[in-house]
């Protein structure tokens, strides 16, 4: 039995979170996944409510669960930082979830900015490096409002952080297709000591590995080949925060947000997984928003619980409703996120 916490959230989070359990439902009746949900009341109307942003005890209570099934954070009377700490990163540092996996594919019918892009020039997934570098927070600022007000923030990498990390993407690399390359992502021309490490700590364990091939290419240089070349990717690993910017792009060649999803994995613990896109205040309770990528988290999350079967049922019925280019990946008309995940669903059956 699967315990999945459920945390909704704000703006469209709770109406595509809603979606993507209405498809695990019929996955699990026809796959046989035997699974139990708890929805905790965490966001932005919570906090606005009583000031509490993720209490102890609910911390608590998530730490006791398989997974977590997030929606979305952010409100517009709620300070930009204040939820996205509080919950997000609070949860993956505490919780060690190292590593955010963002797959980059290209479903058959969603169009791509890039022109002559087909479906199979488009297929790779991005390791980043989750609980450390820049995101650790590590800094401060004096004079601050002055004009000599400085500010510092210093990345931190540590060699088990990184090479925790590396592995994963080497182990990924080796089961997820014939092709087995892996591509490092970094700065180490310019970020000479904390890239050095990774360079470093990549190549050694990079020996254990003789059946993968290995290529390092800056950041800036595989933003250019995001856009000219994308096919020459397979999986790539990469810090937190080159990671962060470099799976936004990868969102926007795969046909944007809605599309997009990620889990934030501990491999030996509770992950969360969630649609990249934010909580769209404006959008919220329209039904106008894509449930695509909140029901590609769910597909990310039974593949991680070890339900193959239902993850890839649930992958090939988002191909199939997306093939007939009737289904909205952004915003489409009132009532469209309940159609899509229905037809899903259906597709699924």
């Amino acid at each position: 039995m699967h315990k999945i916490a459920v945390l909704p959230c704000d703006g469209i989070g709770p109406e595509v979170v809603a979606e993507g359990l209405k498809v695990l439902e019929v996955v699990a009746q026809k796959y046989g996944v035997e699974y139990d949900t708890e929805e905790y009341d965490i966001g932005a109307e919570r906090y606005l409510r009583t000031g509490e942003i993720l209490p102890d005890a609910v911390k608590a209570e998530l730490a006791q669960s398989d997974a977590i099934y997030l929606g979305a954070v952010g409100h517009p009377d709620v300070a930009p930082g204040v939820l996205e700490h509080g919950i997000l990163l609070t949860l993956r540092f505490e919780f060690e979830q190292y590593v955010n996996l963002r797959p980059v594919k290209l479903y058959p019918g969603v169009e791509t900015p890039l022109a002559g892009k087909q479906p199979e020039d488009i297929d790779f997934v991005v390791v980043r490096e989750n609980t450390e570098g820049l995101y650790v927070g590590v800094g401060g600022s004096m004079k601050k409002g002055t004009p000599d007000e400085v500010a510092t923030q210093t990345a931190i990498y540590t060699r088990k952080g990184t090479e925790r990390v590396i592995r994963y993407a080497f182990e990924l690399c080796r089961k997820r297709d014939d092709l087995k390359n892996l591509t490092m992502v970094d700065k180490a021309n310019v970020l000479t000591h904390g890239h050095d490490l990774w360079r470093r700590t990549f190549a050694e364990v990079g020996e254990e590995y003789e059946d993968i091939e290995t290529d390092c290419h800056f950041v800036d240089a595989a933003c250019m080949w995001f856009v000219k070349n994308p096919e020459w990717y397979d999986t790539l690993v990469t810090c937190n925060m080159f990671g962060d910017i470099i799976t936004d792009l990868g969102a926007m060649i795969q046909g944007g947000m809605g599309v997009a999803a990620s889990g934030n994995i501990n491999p030996d613990g509770v992950s969360m997984f969630e649609p990249i896109h934010g909580s769209a205040p404006k959008h919220a309770g329209l039904g106008k928003a894509s449930p695509v990528a909140a029901i590609a988290a769910v597909q990310m999350m039974l593949d991680e619980l070890d339900e193959p079967a239902a993850a890839a049922a649930i992958d090939l019925a988002i191909q199939a409703a997306l093939a007939t280019g009737d289904v909205p990946v952004t915003t489409g008309p009132e009532g469209s996120t309940q159609q899509t995940g229905d037809k899903i669903a259906s597709l699924v059956e």
